[in-house]
């Protein structure tokens, strides 16, 4: 069942960090939808309480969202309350969901609505619109400001602002978090960027516009854009403090709508 008009053309690509870490990114796409999803490491030694690891959680969250997206069923912020119930249930009885550390994820949705887009931004995976007016960046900011100064944070900090009222909400066992989700629709969208943040690190540290991603995008598609990032890292590592990894996952979803 198709709940608007098809996207004209959608690409994906996605890379691991390293090839000694499964990648912890997951991205699929309809004719008519599109999701990044973007597991978090955790930090050494954390009791997660489950018996699964991020690329489980990611998956299976996308499956579920997946199906429900395929059906047509709901607005987003429903689509992702029932996915992460359906993951949920896929391993409650393995595993200690009410754990604060359990494995989690951020989310980045677009489906057609008609004539426009409808998007759900949940955590640092942002959704950038391009429409005929010019380009806008759907954000999900809340985990820059957990405490003031910004980063690096503590274990413990992150660890009590995780799905909690005044910290910032991720997908793992609280389907709640569907709710406080960053969501809407915009018209006059002509090209859509869902990516991971392996991927804005470009803006973010290394001087790059939107325009250029889209640029960069139009030129040499998610996989050319994922390889400026490699270059990027290689001629000039980002600060530890802010990002933890030179080389991070690293996803993007490009969808020329019209």
């Amino acid at each position: 069942m198709s709940f608007g008009v098809p996207f004209k053309r959608s690409e994906l690509a996605t890379m691991a960090g390293t090839a000694a870490r499964a990648n912890e990114d997951y991205a699929a796409a309809g004719p008519d939808w599109a999701v990044v999803l973007d597991g978090a490491t955790h930090f050494a030694g954390v009791d997660t309480g489950c018996i699964h690891d991020v690329p489980w959680l990611v998956s299976n969250l996308a499956a579920a969202l997946a199906e429900q997206l395929i059906l047509g069923a709901a607005n987003l912020p429903e689509i992702l309350f029932s996915a992460i119930e359906i993951t949920c249930s896929a391993h409650a009885g393995t595993c200690d969901l009410a754990n604060p550390d359990s494995p989690s994820s951020t989310v980045a949705m677009v489906r057609s609505a008609g004539t426009a887009i409808e998007y759900l931004v949940l955590g640092d995976s942002p959704v950038i619109l391009r429409t005929t007016d010019g380009i806008t960046p759907v954000l999900d900011d809340r985990l820059d400001h957990l405490q003031p100064g910004g980063r690096p944070y503590t274990r413990d900090l992150v660890r009590s602002k995780r799905n909690a009222s005044g910290g910032f909400w991720v997908a793992s066992t609280n389907p709640d978090a569907a709710h406080e989700a960053i969501t809407g629709i915009a018209d006059d969208v002509t090209h859509v960027a869902l990516l991971t943040d392996g991927v804005t690190r470009l803006v973010e540290y290394y001087g790059y516009s939107w325009t250029d991603i889209f640029e960069l995008l139009s030129k040499d598609g998610p996989s050319g854009l994922i390889q400026r990032v490699r270059e990027a890292e290689q001629a000039s590592p980002p600060p530890a403090h802010g990002y933890g990894k030179q080389h991070d996952d690293a996803t993007a979803v490009y969808i020329q709508v019209i």
